[in-house]
């Protein structure tokens, strides 16, 4: 009972998304109706500017991080090494960010807040794949690929550390929610016609 009401509150808890809630107080917009139509980080800095862009990463980096503390609080250590709520509510603070229960379910792609939850997760871990992203954008300038790559990354370094099974499967169901919301930038990439980061407003 404790694990489900982990990922309830997760869910819940990454439905609050930070870039319609910001554009909206603050910017009298919808960043959906924007660029990409994406309401995320990146499409907020396309369409707000830099600093609503850091406030959002800060901001999906938070929740995931408290999903995290809330499902081990409630669930604490369900067997040696394992955390179970943790995870749970990790995965579904992602799914809320993505589907967002309070915004039509229609939200990002949730990467700042997965990369919260790898860092609760297996902050080592967390900072290869952030590595990986850092130098995948640097190089191509595309932060569809830099995710994607990152986030892929995270089942085998967890895996190569020798993590729980059940680590590793949490950190595979990640990397596949980042995936499969990055699908519509995959078809944009084979097609060339993916933007590439920029920090001017549009």
């Amino acid at each position: 009972m404790m694990i489900v009401l982990s990922a309830v509150a997760g869910y819940l808890l990454g439905s609050v998304n930070t870039s319609l809630v910001l554009g909206k107080l603050f910017y009298k917009k919808d960043v959906r109706q924007y660029g990409s139509g994406n309401a995320g980080a990146t499409n907020t800095l396309r369409t707000l500017g830099k600093t609503a862009a850091l406030l959002v990463v800060a901001g999906d980096f938070l929740k995931g991080v408290l999903a995290c503390l809330i499902g081990r609080w409630l669930a604490g250590e369900t067997s040696p090494g394992i955390y179970a709520g943790e995870y749970c509510s990790g995965i579904m603070a992602v799914v809320g960010h993505n589907w967002p229960l309070y915004f039509g379910f229609k939200g990002g792609k949730g990467v700042a807040t997965a990369f919260s939850v790898a860092v609760m997760l297996s902050p080592i871990a967390a900072l290869v794949c952030l590595a990986c992203f850092i130098l995948v954008v640097a190089v191509t300038r595309y932060v569809s690929l830099g995710s994607m790559v990152g986030g892929a990354a995270f089942p085998i370094v967890v895996w190569i550390m020798g993590e729980p099974l059940f680590l590793v499967l949490t950190a595979a169901v990640l990397a596949i929610l980042i995936i499969f919301r990055h699908s519509s930038n995959i078809r944009r990439l084979l097609e060339g016609s993916e933007k590439k980061l920029s920090f001017r407003r549009t």
